[in-house]
């Protein structure tokens, strides 16, 4: 989709038209009102020589421009971009969604990404008009405008949970973004703030472009969910399913609940609802930014579905479910330890051991959620297990073990800050550990959308359905004209094998798994 904005008059096209596909991809700044919006902004069309189009909201900020109080462009869905690119300023804008400026400044960012901060200073600045304090600012000023129309914290507390070093920058900042002080922003909501399902929690909306199958996203969910640390279960509302887990965040935990679309929900809505318990507010951007991987939430459907859409292999399936995503993680160490559990065993048994193993190595909630009582093992506690709470091979035992520890230790890494390619090999060159654990890694913990699993047996499965031979080599072969949507693919050719939502779900297939 991005590559479409040529230049300045195609996206004025895309502002005229009101197209809400290219929410988060730019924002138009108005030099005669001095406020910067989304494309699909609903006041009247700008006349073009008053439009400037910014990459980033922090850009349009940094130019004098104030957010839009009609259509928020600072809650837009983030940028497709970011899912796909692989090269410094992608992987710098996913470690700073997940709040590694706020943490670590910078340097942290910076040693992260294996450059200096100059350079990154300069790469950034150079392709999306600002550098990286810049951007952690616009992330802390949606945060902080997030808690003052959810919340009834007092103001102080707001202001350092937001990611702020003193009240005073808070002021300073909410003022220059919105153009109203945090009690004047407070007060737009007062009087019609949405009520929460349970006492303490945030409720928010994560926002999304194009169609979403959320029956995919929570089938796929519900299949693997670990007792104890996740659940799909009823949602408050009829015929909604709600998805449960805890997270392990760096200044706590959290219960996370998000909503799934209702039977007569538009795919088109555009948002899911979304409620977090937070035993510390300052990781409420994280949570959110793993949420929106884990659901995929910054794809461009569009583009995916166009490509694949016009396959003649995948085509039916994909005018038959519009907007299946391909899920990512909230914890690529988790997703790594249940991969390697997965290995050659059936959905159910490798769900089994991850319980038996969370029972015994994860860390208990103060108090339990419904179902959800443990943290998931760190994976320095699963490299120290003890072989008798390990059920599994010989050789499956040593390799979980030694991606433990190289986890815990920091040889492996798998943030969103690494080069795929650098952490494939590292992974690859584990004992135990071999390419299909390395793409379903790839896919899910590093939010590729272009791995193929040729020889995974789900893949085959799906294959054969359509009429298609399954064998790897002949896999590979139709899996060529997906690129760059391989990922997406897969999905599809698993979920053709998925009984429909609400029903009971078995194991489809062994490579259907972790």
């Amino acid at each position: 989709m991005t590559e479409t904005l040529t230049d300045d008059d195609t996206r004025y096209r895309a502002v005229d038209s009101r197209d809400s596909r290219f929410d988060g991809v730019f924002f138009t700044a108005v030099s005669s009102t001095g406020i910067y919006c989304r494309p699909s902004c609903p006041a009247v069309t700008p006349k073009r020589v008053n439009c400037t189009f910014y990459p980033t909201a922090a850009a349009a900020q940094g130019a004098g421009y104030r957010a839009c109080r009609r259509c928020r462009p600072d809650s837009v869905p983030g940028s497709p971009e970011w899912n796909h690119r692989a090269d410094l300023v992608g992987r710098a804008m996913r470690l700073i969604g997940d709040g590694v400026v706020d943490r670590e400044g910078v340097s942290g960012l910076a040693q992260r990404l294996g450059y200096s901060s100059r350079q990154v200073q300069r790469q950034l600045t150079a392709e999306l008009g600002a550098g990286p304090i810049a951007l952690a600012r616009a992330q802390r000023a949606q945060t902080a405008r997030l808690l003052l129309q959810t919340t009834a914290l007092p103001v102080t507390e707001i202001a350092f949970a937001a990611g702020f070093s003193s009240v005073r920058q808070f002021n300073d900042t909410v003022r220059e973004v919105y153009d109203r002080t945090p009690s004047g922003l407070r007060a737009e909501t007062n009087g019609h703030r949405k009520g929460t399902a349970t006492p303490g929690s945030i409720g928010l909306r994560l926002a999304y472009r194009g169609a979403l199958d959320s029956d995919h996203l929570l089938d796929f969910l519900a299949l693997r969910a670990v007792p104890g640390v996740e659940e799909v279960v009823p949602g408050a509302a009829p015929g909604v399913r709600t998805y449960r887990r805890t997270l392990a965040l760096p200044y706590g935990h959290a219960i996370a609940e998000v909503d799934g679309l209702a039977a007569g929900d538009p795919a088109h809505r555009g948002w899911l609802d979304c409620r977090l318990q937070l035993t510390d507010l300052r990781d409420l951007t994280t949570a959110v930014h793993r949420l929106r991987a884990l659901f995929d939430l910054d794809a461009d459907p569009d583009a995916v579905d166009g490509q694949l859409g016009a396959d003649p292999l995948l085509g039916d399936l994909v005018r038959a479910r519009p907007g299946v995503r391909s899920p990512g993680h909230v914890d690529p160490h988790e997703l790594a330890v249940r991969a390697v559990l997965g290995q050659q065993i059936t959905v159910a048994a490798a769900r089994t051991l991850a319980a038996r193993l969370s029972e015994r190595y994860g860390v208990a909630l103060p108090e339990p959620s419904g179902g959800l009582r443990l943290l998931f093992p760190v994976a320095g506690a699963l490299a120290e297990a003890d072989s008798a709470d390990l059920a599994m091979p010989d050789a499956r035992r040593r390799a979980l073990r030694g991606l433990c520890a190289a986890l815990a230790e920091g040889t492996v890494r798998l943030d969103g800050g690494v080069d795929r390619e650098a952490a494939a090999a590292d992974l690859l060159a584990l004992p135990g550990i071999g390419p299909w654990t390395v793409g379903y890694l790839r896919m899910r913990a590093l939010a590729d959308p272009d791995v193929f699993l040729p020889s995974d047996v789900g893949v085959k499965h799906g294959l054969q359905r359509l009429g298609h031979p399954g064998d790897p080599r002949a896999a590979a072969l139709a899996g060529a004209a997906w690129a760059p949507w391989r990922s997406y693919a897969v999905h599809r050719l698993w979920a053709s094998l998925t009984p429909v939502a609400g029903a009971k779900v078995d194991d489809v297939s062994e490579g259907v798994r972790a």
